[in-house]
């Protein structure tokens, strides 16, 4: 029995090619952070018995992103508190974990545990709906980079060793949240949103993990948006920040503000999308919805001058995604939204059937929109302004939180949830 089981095993594997290596994802979100991939051949249908290549059971939990870098895949989890709901634990045993796993056969390669350097917040409230390892790392292909909010930013190498580990701060929110937004790599930094922990954004330098430059944001609590990068004209670039009621446009290389932008209402927590020099942001949840089109590289207050368009429409977690003059979003309430880019007239909203509860950002990849709910599996839509539901797949052998956004690459879709990684691709 046991060799005949062997073989029906390798027989099944071999009915997947081999993952190629093609476009990395190597951070929240995607190259440039929008959610867009370039990849192709990816499966629309999948199941716990059709187009699951490989699956990888975690360590523990968490909402992280996995990204890929070349035939390597990247993912954080947690583990001693807060694994159990009814049996919390004591939080001096939290224990994070970075892993690498093999693309082509979800080989674990290595484990390596961070223990809190102090006792983290506790796990209750809206902390419980996404513990302690939720911001997605990042790779310059060399090296990876994740934040653990108050056990600060470490950085390993390819082969696991640990490079240093920098605090940014041991703060908490003011709803004591914890911490989400995901490190930013841009030339020889690492930036993060350390707001929770600090009320500032921090940039280190890859090599040493020095501080190179810090930006207070004193007075502005509940900001878990990742930063991203919005490219100007003559290839200048500017780092935007999503704080409350505001963002910010800086120079990312010091640190300086160019221009802040005020009454974009709601937690500050989805990701900003940018393209032709114009940055779209959305926010929901505690203060109100909304969202607004702001056309970058302006100076001091441009609420006024630089807004090109406002509604009322938005999202509390999940980012949106910019694709063919159109952004595209399911919101937490499972509710698919769609609006024009140019105008931010709406186009559709639509319930997603059975869905109620969306974490996951979307992504869009090989003409489809795929948006991954928690516990009612992953919807996939055609990357087109009209609503559709192409297909509606289930992992059934899993029933805990699928929090994570999928990262892609060449005919393949990594989903995670808070027990295991999963490989989709066609066979």
């Amino acid at each position: 029995m046991r060799i005949s089981h062997c073989c029906a095993l390798l027989l099944a594997l071999a009915c997947f090619p081999r993952p190629a290596v093609g476009e990395d994802w190597p951070r929240f979100r995607g190259p440039d952070g929008s959610g867009v991939s370039s990849a192709t051949s990816l499966p629309s249908t999948w199941s716990d018995t059709e187009n699951v290549a490989w699956k990888t059971a975690l360590p523990g939990p968490g909402s992280s992103s996995p990204v890929i870098s070349g035939d390597r895949v990247y993912v954080t989890c947690y583990s001693g508190y807060g694994v159990d709901q009814f049996d919390p634990g004591d939080p001096e045993n939290l224990v994070r974990h970075v892993l690498c796993l093999g693309l082509a056969d979800g080989k674990v390669l290595w484990n390596k545990p961070v223990r809190a350097a102090v006792p983290e917040d506790p796990y209750q409230g809206s902390l419980s709906q996404h513990g302690y390892a939720t911001s997605t790392p990042a790779t310059d292909g060399e090296r990876v980079f994740v934040f653990f909010a108050k056990s600060g930013v470490l950085a390993f190498d390819r082969e696991g060793n640990q490079l240093w580990q920098t605090s940014v701060g041991t703060g908490s929110a003011m709803m004591e949240w914890g911490s989400a937004a995901s490190p930013l790599l841009y030339k020889n930094l690492v930036i993060v949103n350390a707001n929770p922990e600090s009320q500032s954004i921090v940039a280190l330098d890859q090599k040493t993990g020095r501080e190179a430059w810090r930006t207070a944001a004193k007075g502005y609590v509940n900001s878990f948006s990742t930063p991203t990068l919005v490219d100007l004209a003559g290839g200048k670039q500017e780092l935007l920040v999503f704080l409350p009621d505001e963002v910010w446009g800086l120079n990312p290389d010091d640190g300086g503000l160019y221009w802040y932008c005020t009454g974009v209402r709601g937690t500050a927590i989805p990701g900003l999308v940018s393209k032709g020099g114009v940055a779209y942001v959305i926010g929901g949840g505690m203060g109100g919805t909304g969202s607004a089109a702001i056309r970058a590289g302006g100076s001091g207050d441009v609420s006024g001058s630089r807004v090109v368009w406002r509604q009322s429409a938005g999202s509390y977690v999940p980012s949106p995604v910019l694709l063919d003059g159109h952004l595209y979003w399911a919101d937490e309430r499972g509710m698919a939204c769609c609006m024009k880019a140019d105008t931010g007239k709406e186009v559709y909203r639509q319930r997603l059937p059975e869905a109620n509860n969306v974490y996951a950002s979307m992504v869009a990849a090989d003409g489809k929109l795929y948006a991954v709910t928690r516990r009612n599996g992953t919807f996939v839509l055609p990357a087109e302004p009209t609503f559709k539901v192409l297909a509606h797949n289930r992992l059934k052998s899993d029933s805990t939180d699928f929090n994570a956004s999928p990262a892609v690459t060449s005919g393949v879709l990594l989903l995670r949830s808070n027990r295991a990684i999963y490989c989709i691709q066609a066979k």
